[in-house]
């Protein structure tokens, strides 16, 4: 297995090593990987005592200076388990002497009442890509969403529900994410339309490449069904259109978004 780094990729699977409320302990109960492929990402925290989701979430994370020290990076959420959809938080990353990343922030505390904003420090540590189905030293890496503009791009009040769903791989793992959401067309004190989302439980599914085949390590959540497996395959993956982003890809009959792709061959 090859660091990101060393293979010359643009892409970052990581895990959180330890959260920090400002000024409690520092500690990790969840089990957390996250696929960054160009400017989006997965992001699956798995609570360790009770085998739930802590926290899944997806969206676009757009550094503001990518040669800046601290590194300021934008994350928006289009899919949140916390329903916490369309926030954008915004962290400060920094290395640490051990190769390590220190990311600073504020976000909503969700075990205070009222989940007030409050000043965290997370270490994250990067993680050697899984070798996949393509062997070693190679593989490809995509993040699709779900096609939602027919539904979303509506000029009058009123209410639409919709399938959101993420899928992203980066070569050996893989992640899946389905959130049933109510987009709500409102009209603000001046007249225009403001939207609001909101989201119901998330389901999630993390499976990874054992040599043999694709194994499921976790799949959580009200909606298995929706969350297709790597163990039937994406039709026509890597292939046409797939390797541009912004073009359409049909999944299980649906439509998809894709939003990054990268191939190391």
């Amino acid at each position: 297995m090859a660091t990101a780094a060393e293979l010359g990729s643009t892409c970052a699977f990581t895990t959180r090593i330890s959260l920090r409320w400002v000024p409690e302990p520092a500690e990790e109960t969840t089990d957390t990987i996250v696929l960054s492929v160009g400017e989006y990402y997965l992001d699956l925290r798995m609570d360790k005592k009770t085998g739930g989701i802590d926290w899944a979430m997806a969206g676009t994370n757009i550094a503001e200076n990518p040669n800046e020290t601290p590194l300021k990076i934008s994350f928006t959420r289009e899919l949140d388990s916390l329903n916490e959809i369309g926030m954008v938080d915004v962290a400060r990353f920094s290395p640490l002497p051990n190769g390590d990343d220190l990311e600073q922030g504020e976000m909503p505390h969700p075990d205070l009442p009222g989940a007030p904003m409050t000043a965290f420090e997370e270490v994250w540590r990067n993680l050697p890509f899984k070798e996949g189905p393509d062997g070693a030293k190679t593989g490809i890496s995509w993040i699709l969403e779900s096609d939602d503009e027919h539904l979303t791009n509506s000029e009058q009040e009123g209410e639409v529900t919709v399938n959101k769903l993420f899928f992203g791989r980066i070569w050996g793992t893989y992640l899946g994410f389905h959130q049933i959401q109510t987009h709500s067309q409102q009209k603000s004190s001046d007249g225009g339309l403001s939207l609001k989302r909101t989201g119901s439980d998330v389901t999630a599914r993390r499976e990874e490449w054992t040599g043999a085949g694709w194994e499921e390590k976790y799949l959580v959540g009200p909606a298995a069904d929706a969350v297709p497996s790597m163990k039937s395959g994406f039709e026509g993956e890597g292939k046409g259109s797939w390797r541009v982003p912004g073009e359409k890809v049909i999944v299980d009959g649906r439509s998809f978004i894709v939003r990054a792709f990268e191939e190391i061959a």
